[in-house]
């Protein structure tokens, strides 16, 4: 017997199942939720607290910015941001215009964020202080003319912000203001005497976000997400966590669609306090926890395995979390156990809920909010979602039980990957039930109760700390040097970050295997990739493995490191 959506229907609300999504762009649903909290704490950082009132008067501050520098409806802006103050305003202020936020990761390389940039067609870049030189050496191959710049201090108090300068800020070279690159501060100011054009109302349909992803072939994809792929996704978490005043620690990336969406715009929506956090630091973690004492702690695996082994955990950091939510990557049972069991011991009756969706869906889609033995699974679909499992490369429904590709359909599916019809046929699919399906990649089942199971990736893609590692993308960077012949990127295990890309290469003739090649091909590596996906080892073979197909056999490899 094939699945039903019907299989899920004990497990919602009269008003779950019925309800209608209503058409509204992020910045409207935000305004509209938080109308009477105008002096409720919206965003915390370092102890600068935006109330609502305040965080308003920001967003419109810089959309007339955004409007005084000629950025309008559906123009693009790409933002290289941490999680600052500036950048979630950013966001909403662009969607307030009507404008579209490119969400770009800092650490990204410098030929990524000019792909990213040339991709989308940006403008305009707003950036974080440490990406500028990058950007300097490649912004002439663009078309953007203006490049506005932040520093971590701009919104820290004045004495913490000043001892960051003091310490960090004067190592960081920042070009001079000449109208073309100009300061976040003189930005603002600037936009200040701006008159604006009334402002349209926008629609769940309107382009919202650009994130970025491997696809399904590891070549890299711009996600268009739309106003409707966020509010949903915020009232189907409203839906699920119904309580009046959170903290909520903001330490996913606002480039994730798992940090913007689920840590950051979904918590802001249901009037929560976010604490933003720009950088992760295991040793101030602690500290960080008895400061701010957030009730929800969204994260991935290795955050809250580092956090089992922090020094200085105890009740008083503990005690007042309520729910640890884990995404990004798989988690293990043994490794759930642990922190419900870290949990009771610093008294925190807390619980442990995961989620599994992917950028293509804006984060979340199925969690376990509902579900009371959490073991092995990963819950049921949020409310408007619906899961259907099929056979690989098909569109045929598998048996309810039986293992098949995970399909989702919903309000928060992505647009589309822009400018790839053809990956857009691939992922996008038309069933025989007249709905568009977001073909995964990745195996599952569902038993006879509704339960999901997340079983593998069908794709070879490496999860390292969270973040999508790709190795395609790794092979074409290192075939790219004339001396490499042929090579295989597979994952290899890694007690913090789980997994991390192992290289091995096949050397044309005559060429010298020495130490000076491998640190030469990591150089490569450091310029065209991202860090996480920067090889971990470089290793020379003779000759890669080979299936009876005739094609590399990466399994093997994996097998013979013990990965697999």
């Amino acid at each position: 017997m094939k699945r039903n959506k019907s299989i899920w229907d004990k497990y919602y609300t009269k008003e779950e199942k019925n309800y209608k999504f209503p058409d509204i762009s992020m910045y409207d649903l935000l305004k509209k939720n938080n109308y009477n909290r105008e002096k409720k704490i919206a965003l915390n950082y370092f102890d600068n607290k935006l109330t609502f009132s305040t965080f308003f008067s920001e967003i419109d501050k810089v959309a007339k910015a955004f409007s005084s520098i000629g950025v309008t409806e559906g123009d693009v802006v790409t933002l290289i941001m941490p999680n600052t103050p500036e950048c979630v305003i950013a966001v909403l202020a662009l969607n307030k215009i009507g404008a579209i936020a490119n969400m770009v990761h800092p650490l990204s390389a410098e030929e990524e964020i000019k792909f990213f940039i040339n991709d989308t067609s940006s403008k305009v870049v707003l950036t974080i202080d440490i990406c500028v030189e990058k950007i300097m050496n490649i912004i002439e191959q663009t078309k953007v003319y203006k490049v506005i710049i932040t520093s971590a201090s701009d919104s820290m108090p004045f004495l913490l912000g000043l001892g960051y300068e003091i310490l960090e800020g004067w190592k960081i070279p920042r070009p001079k203001s000449d109208g073309f690159y100009m300061s976040y501060k003189e930005f603002v100011r600037n936009g200040l005497n701006c008159v604006q054009q009334e402002i349209k109302i926008y629609g769940k349909d309107q382009r919202a976000v650009i994130m970025h992803s491997g696809g399904t072939t590891g070549t890299p994809k711009s996600i268009v997400l739309t106003n409707g792929n966020f509010t949903a996704l915020a009232l189907q978490i409203g839906m699920k966590f119904r309580f009046d005043s959170e903290i909520v620690l903001g330490i996913l990336p606002t480039f994730h669609a798992f940090g913007l969406g689920v840590t950051i715009y979904g918590p802001l929506a249901m009037g929560f306090e976010v604490v933003l956090i720009p950088k992760f630091n295991i040793k101030e973690f602690p500290k960080m926890l008895s400061k701010y004492k957030p009730t929800i702690i969204p994260g991935v695996p290795t955050l809250f395995e580092a956090m089992l082994k922090a020094k200085k955990m105890n009740k008083s950091n503990i005690s007042q979390i309520k729910f640890l939510i884990s995404g990004g990557d798989d988690i293990s049972d043994s490794l759930a156990d642990d922190i419900i069991k870290f949990l009771r011991k610093n008294g925190s009756f807390g619980k442990l809920e995961k989620g599994y969706g992917l950028t293509e869906s804006c984060a979340a889609v199925i969690a376990t909010l509902d579900v009371e033995d959490k073991h092995s699974n990963i819950g049921i679909p949020f409310p408007g979602n619906d899961v259907c499992f099929v056979k690989p490369n098909t569109v045929e429904e598998v048996e309810v039980g039986e293992e098949g590709e995970i399909c989702i359909s919903g309000p928060t599916i992505m647009e589309g990957y822009l400018n790839n019809e053809k990956e857009n046929k691939e992922t996008l699919q038309l069933h025989e039930d007249g709905k568009i399906w977001l073909h995964t990649g990745d195996l599952g089942k569902v038993d006879e109760n509704g339960i999901i199971y997340y079983v593998q990736r069908l794709k070879r893609m490496i999860i390292s700390s969270g973040f999508n590692v790709y190795p395609s993308q790794i092979e074409k960077v290192l075939r790219s040097d004339p001396r490499v012949e042929s090579c295989v990127v597979v994952g290899q295990p890694h007690p913090y970050k789980v997994e991390v890309p192992v290289a091995y290469i096949v050397l044309k003739p005559d060429v010298k295997k020495d130490s000076k090649l491998k640190k030469e091909l990591k150089a490569l590596c450091v310029k065209n990739l991202a860090r996480h996906s920067i090889p971990s080892k470089f290793e020379f073979k003779e000759e890669l493995p080979k299936t009876l197909m005739g094609k590399i056999d990466f399994k093997s490899l994996q097998k013979k490191k013990g990965n697999k």
